[in-house]
């Protein structure tokens, strides 16, 4: 006599498409500067870079929100910027202003990055992590692992720093195409080999940040955006048979049409500038989708905050649909606030 299979868990069956009431929710940054115990163990770890490269602290990071919350997902906790710097780009942050990296505006400076091999010696801490989790985390909780577009990462790289609307990046491409394309042609390989690992070490379902799609407009969105995911999403679902697979090309508007179709993912996750009716209509058709509060209401609270949560929740209630946030938590939110949403979507 065998003792009957478990369920599987929430997360994984909507990704397959199964539709679930209520839905399944985790946040995006949900192990973040908002919780006062994320803030003591960053302290203990003494800055951020250090704390994203402790496997005991990083994983203590990341379980924190499911034990106060029972998210029905963990994300590993890292930084999309780990992977250039195992590629040999300078790394650091600068309180209060966010990360600074050496850049790259030329062939040579594409040429000067390190082999594939390389990457992971840096980021052994990072699958090490990830061992941590797939052990200690409760059953019925799915472990995310995650990388950065290789457009975003790129934007980073080229500019050394966040930007308003990408333009370092742009010029690059414009000014120097085929470095550009090596570029992205590197990372895209990076990324693959970056996420493999990941899954090696236990994650179960990978998310693909492009945190900056919204900057690529027209055929620049398809060959920048699109085609990389397309490629990162065939390589690991070769490598990795049934592994599901969640793309985010941020602020993409009407090309989130068919996006999950034409890279392969199982999901689309969005942001909070989509509305959830029409998205239901034009996307979940397409299968499972994610999202979509935005978050200031987990700053602001109130009536508001409950209301738009059901409001999303009931616009995708006829499909397979994950409830997360358009972008990640802020630090200034409230944590009785993510109760109060909690309370909207499952109670």
């Amino acid at each position: 006599m065998h003792a009957p299979a478990a369920p599987k868990k929430t997360i994984l069956r909507a990704l397959a498409g199964e539709l679930q009431s209520p839905p399944p929710v985790w946040m995006m940054r949900q192990a973040g500067r908002y919780l006062p115990e994320y803030r003591a163990t960053r302290a203990q770890a003494g800055d951020f870079l250090s704390l994203c490269y402790n496997p005991e602290l990083a994983a203590e990071v990341t379980l924190q929100p499911i034990r106060r919350y029972r998210f029905d997902a963990a994300i590993l906790f890292a930084d999309i910027l780990l992977l250039p710097q195992a590629l040999g780009a300078d790394l650091w942050f600068v309180t209060g202003e966010g990360p600074r990296l050496s850049t790259i505006t030329d062939a040579a400076g594409v040429a000067a990055l390190k082999p594939l091999d390389a990457i992971h010696e840096t980021l052994g801490p990072v699958y090490e992590t990830v061992k941590i989790l797939s052990r200690e985390l409760p059953r019925e909780v799915t472990l995310i692992g995650f990388a950065g577009a290789p457009w975003t990462v790129a934007t980073y790289m080229i500019a050394g720093r966040g930007t308003p609307d990408q333009g370092p990046a742009h010029a690059m491409k414009a000014a120097e195409p085929e470095a550009f394309a090596r570029l992205i042609d590197l990372l895209t390989e990076a990324t693959i080999a970056y996420l493999s690992a990941q899954i090696e070490a236990g994650a179960e379902v990978v998310k693909i940040f492009d945190s900056w799609a919204g900057s690529l407009k027209g055929d620049d969105f398809d060959r920048y955006a699109l085609a990389p995911a397309r490629r990162i999403t065939a390589a690991l679902k070769a490598r990795h048979p049934g592994l599901p697979i969640i793309a985010f090309p941020r602020q993409a508007g009407e090309k989130y049409v068919g996006f999950a179709r034409a890279t392969g993912a199982d999901c689309v996750a969005l942001d909070n500038s989509v509305d959830a009716a029409w998205a239901a209509e034009h996307l979940q058709v397409d299968g499972c989708v994610q999202g979509n509060l935005a978050p200031h209401h987990l700053v602001e609270g109130g009536p508001a905050l409950v209301a738009e949560t059901r409001r999303i929740v009931c616009a995708f209630a006829r499909g397979p649909h994950i409830f997360n946030l358009g972008h990640g938590i802020t630090p200034e939110a409230d944590p009785e606030n993510v109760h109060r949403m909690l309370e909207a979507i499952r109670g």
